[in-house]
């Protein structure tokens, strides 16, 4: 949950319109509707800024945001990714990101659909970073972008 909720924190900083919460992706509300106190104490509130949805399969809507324009990346150390500072802004702006899960990541089938996989370089002995972290770097990287 401290994930999710530090990825909504980052998300609203950066301006990012919209998170989908697929599978077993926590929200910050719980079973009975009512707000989590932790991710709230985590998030500051951002989920009261960014558009969120809780959706039963990530597939699903990367083919509807593929089917709207967007460019769909993935965040994920893969054989076939790219240095993430590889790849420049879509020239419409319209862009998704894929997070998976902290251990297991993002699954074959969204990887086989995704435009590009990228990923962080590591220098160090972990060669990971933990996903909100990741998410930060890479969402930022584009605003940059963006913002120019």
């Amino acid at each position: 949950m401290q994930n999710v909720a530090t990825i909504f924190r980052t998300a609203d900083a950066a301006g990012i319109e919209k998170i989908y919460l697929c599978g077993i992706t926590p929200s910050p509300l719980d079973e009975f509707g009512r707000k989590r106190q932790q991710f709230i104490k985590i998030s500051l509130g951002a989920e009261d800024s960014v558009d969120w949805e809780k959706c039963k399969q990530s597939y699903s809507v990367l083919t509807k945001l593929k089917t709207f324009g967007y460019k769909v990346y993935a965040i994920e150390q893969h054989k076939k990714s790219v240095p993430y500072f590889k790849i420049k802004m879509p020239k419409n702006k319209k862009i998704a990101f894929v997070l998976g899960h902290e251990l297991k990541g993002v699954s074959d089938k969204i990887l086989k659909e995704v435009d590009k996989i990228l990923e962080i370089p590591m220098f160090g002995k972990k060669q990971s970073l933990n996903v909100a972290i990741a998410a930060a770097i890479v969402i930022f990287y584009f605003r940059v972008q963006d913002s120019n």
